[in-house]
């Protein structure tokens, strides 16, 4: 019963309360790059999720079974690093073989994933924080879906933005900086409600 608590914890604060792009500051760079649509938004985060999740299942044996027995934590980052980049080129390969009609979907956003920040933040963070396996799991689960609800929200903003008439001086960086601002402050009142519902 506490383990299900907990994992809905982590599962509705991952989304809402401690974003990855909101909170953290984590993928950035594709939250400004890629959410200019939202067809770009929606391939890019469910491609986030998807390896944010594989990713973590596969840092988390290799963390706990050969970096801390052989007492060399320290590389961890430069491990994870390429771990994610070697299950990016995997599953880039696995889909172009056998599913080639999400691979057209994800393919130009899978590449890109690999120096996506809040891939390897989520792993660093799942050690961190200690989770076991299973809220590992559901951290980097929530921290995908989370990436993919701001960047849909986003790109509708930006969308709107795009049919209007927007004054010279706010063009481009100025009037997106504005909307990501207002999008932020979009998730600042699920603060309350998760810590209402989960006693804080």
């Amino acid at each position: 019963m506490e383990l299900a608590r907990n994992l809905m914890v982590i599962l509705f604060t991952g989304i809402l309360t401690e974003n990855f792009i909101l909170n953290k500051f984590y993928g950035i760079c594709p939250f400004l790059g890629v959410s200019k649509t939202t067809d770009g938004a929606v391939g890019m985060g469910i491609a986030v999720t998807l390896v944010m999740t594989g990713s973590s299942a596969v840092t988390y044996p290799i963390y706990h079974f050969v970096l801390e027995p052989l007492g060399i934590e320290y590389l961890k980052t430069v491990c994870f690093i390429l771990i994610i980049a070697a299950f990016v080129q995997t599953v880039e390969m696995i889909l172009k073989k056998y599913v080639p009609s999400l691979y057209r979907s994800l393919g130009v956003y899978l590449p890109l994933i690999t120096t996506n920040c809040a891939v390897l933040g989520v792993t660093i963070l799942n050690i961190d924080n200690e989770f076991g396996f299973v809220e590992s799991i559901v951290n980097a689960l929530a921290g995908g879906i989370g990436f993919l609800l701001v960047m849909v929200i986003f790109s509708g903003v930006r969308e709107r933005i795009s049919r209007c008439n927007i004054p010279k001086a706010l063009e481009g960086t100025p009037i997106t900086l504005i909307a990501a601002s207002v999008t932020s402050l979009s998730f600042v009142g699920f603060s309350g409600i998760v810590d209402g519902i989960f006693g804080g």
